[in-house]
């Protein structure tokens, strides 16, 4: 059977949230399960340093606790390949192929660098933007081209990245003939995952921003965050109508509440529609429905926190799923660099 492959990573800038979870790390547990597809998992920490060049230990220490969180989440390396970026130089050189092909210009329109920039120029002028951060893009247009990645789940936020990358392919394709494949998006199935906001409300669950809820969180964690979710500032008393727009505590139910969680833990309704008759009619308060919410997902948790638990004791075996997946990776890559390298014309001596 001819599979389609599937790409993501995440960069190791500290451990996953529930933000990641119901982004795309929740699907890729999933399509562990479909045979119709091969499936690739990196860790990008070449992509963290352009955040920490001069503190490459934060780095290293984050790789350990991302991979934690993907095998907690219920990745399995006998099937997906899970690897370090930076064990593939392949994948530099590819980049460098790329980067005679796009503007400096286009990369400085690409929505998430430029706001990264206005960000870096507001704290500490232009000389805080590191060319690797500019280049970015490429970098993961590299990443993704290396492996004829099909499909790539992101969140809503990245789909500039994979437009960005469609690009490049389409301008390499036109120069060197048809030669790699042009990925498309995989996002979320249900809306409220592809950007979950923080529990202060703000846009994005975000670690720069201490907004988020953690896999790693123990329960008394989770429970004390839950109850500090921003909810509707005119529910002030319980027979007070409430608006779901802009309700966190409601955004969390949409992404990660089921029906057979009314029966197991709110049996006075059946579904979530009926939950938010009530609460926007009122008569409904909001501790109720946060303890409805910490309920959910402490359960959604509690195996992860497990898995989690039994790798944190065993990092030497944690080290060798990245070690074989990254060598497994690298004959993926080696091969399309050789494609690559044929359709450029820099394989001199063949």
């Amino acid at each position: 059977m001819n599979k389609k492959t599937i790409l993501t990573g995440d960069r190791p800038t500290g451990r996953l949230h529930l933000g990641h979870y119901a982004g795309t790390l929740r699907r890729r547990v999933e399509l562990q399960e479909d045979p119709g597809f091969r499936r690739f998992v990196f860790i990008a920490d070449l992509q963290a340093l352009t955040d920490n060049a001069k503190n490459p230990g934060v780095v290293r220490d984050n790789v350990i606790e991302v991979a934690l969180d993907y095998l907690g989440a219920g990745l399995d390396p006998a099937k997906t390949t899970i690897f370090v970026q930076s064990q593939i130089p392949e994948l530099a050189e590819l980049t460098m192929y790329f980067m005679n092909l796009v503007t400096v210009e286009r990369l400085q329109r690409n929505p998430t660098v430029k706001a990264e920039i206005k960000q870096k120029k507001e704290m500490g002028g232009e000389a805080g933007v590191p060319a690797g951060f500019l280049a970015y893009p490429v970098s993961q247009a590299a990443d993704i081209t290396a492996f004829d990645a099909d499909y790539v789940p992101v969140g809503e936020d990245q789909t500039p990245v994979i437009e960005q990358t469609r690009e490049i392919v389409r301008a390499f394709n036109s120069v060197y003939g048809d030669t790699l494949k042009e990925p498309q998006a995989m996002l979320p199935g249900v809306k409220a995952c592809c950007r979950l906001p923080g529990i202060d409300g703000a846009a994005k669950m975000s670690k720069s921003l201490g907004n988020a809820i953690y896999l790693a969180d123990d329960e008394a964690a989770v429970t004390q965050k839950v109850m500090q979710v921003y909810t509707d500032p005119l529910h002030i008393k319980v027979t007070d109508p409430g608006h779901l727009k802009g309700n966190v505590m409601f955004a969390y139910l949409d992404a990660f509440c089921i029906n057979k969680h009314f029966a197991e833990f709110l049996p006075d309704y059946k579904n979530l529609d009926e939950l938010k008759e009530h609460y926007k009619r009122g008569g409904l308060g909001d501790v109720k429905v946060k303890r409805f919410l910490d309920k959910i997902l402490q359960a959604e948790l509690a195996p992860i926190r497990g898995r989690r638990k039994y790798y944190e004791a065993r990092k030497d075996e944690v080290y060798q799923i990245l070690q074989a997946g990254s060598a497994k990776a690298r004959e993926t890559a080696g091969e399309v660099l050789a494609r690559v390298r044929r359709a450029v014309g820099v394989d001199y001596f063949k």
